[in-house]
């Protein structure tokens, strides 16, 4: 069964150095294009993340400092990596709250301005929770009756993320073959950020979701709290989520203009 696509969709699995968003660095990246037609193309990279893969992280995914010592930064590929997604959607196994994120971070490291404003994000895993509540490798068990051979490895993990969203679809009635429909239903609660600092209100309205300003709108906080401002963007923040903070205080005073 082929993928009802009005564009191409890329699905893409990492492997890091860890779970932290805005310090840890991508090792291993896998992407799986998509086209309308059918085709598909696949392409993988080892990264040198420039910092040491800690141990138990090596247990679970098997790249060791020595796999990545002679690999191209991310820095290096992002220009390749852009290119091959700049024109696609985006699938993925927990790839809203985790792949996309960390994605969007490297990037705008190494200065490419990755943003998606103009492309949808399908996490096969979120429509697997809403329906099995499962893993990857169960999924793959359930939806496919196969063994996941090489988990934890990024072009195993891609392979079997595709397969499941096809098998979904075609399982459940419920589920459109369709790439809009797909990102509706897997995704959560709304975000203006990845991170999930930033959401949107009933009004569809940007409010902080954190700290002493949690619920407030942005736009409030920063007229009434300028210095709150600079201190959100000298802290540990997610570079994206940076960016919307900045968009947004763009927007309100042209606005006033």
């Amino acid at each position: 069964m082929n993928l009802n696509l009005s564009k191409p969709i890329c699905f893409f699995d990492l492997e890091t150095t860890g779970i932290n968003i805005s310090k840890d660095r991508i090792v291993e990246i896998s992407i799986l294009k998509v086209f309308p037609d059918g085709k598909e193309e696949t392409k993988t990279w080892l990264v040198n993340p420039g910092v040491p893969i800690p141990k138990e992280v090596t247990a679970i995914h098997g790249i060791t400092d020595a796999d990545v010592a002679d690999k191209p930064t991310f820095k290096e590929l992002a220009k390749e990596i852009y290119n091959m997604i700049k024109d696609s959607d985006l699938g993925g196994f927990n790839s809203n709250r985790f792949d996309i994120p960390l994605l969007a971070e490297e990037m705008l490291r190494a200065d490419v301005d990755f943003d998606m404003k103009n492309r949808l994000a399908v996490d096969v895993q979120t429509i697997f929770h809403k329906m099995e509540q499962r893993t990857l490798g169960a999924a793959y068990q359930f939806y496919c009756n196969k063994e996941l051979e090489g988990a934890h490895g990024a072009e195993a993990d891609t392979k079997a993320t595709f397969e499941v969203l096809k098998a979904q679809i075609a399982k459940y009635d419920a589920i459109e073959n369709d790439t809009k429909f797909l990102a509706e239903f897997s995704s959560r609660k709304k975000f203006a950020d990845f991170a999930g600092f930033i959401s949107y209100n009933k009004k569809g309205e940007e409010c902080f979701s954190f700290g002493k300003h949690k619920g407030k709108l942005v736009t409030d906080v920063l007229e009434s709290e300028p210095g709150y401002f600079g201190w959100l963007l000298n802290a540990d923040f997610p570079l994206y989520t940076k960016k919307v903070l900045t968009a947004i205080k763009l927007r309100s005073f042209n606005n006033k203009i």
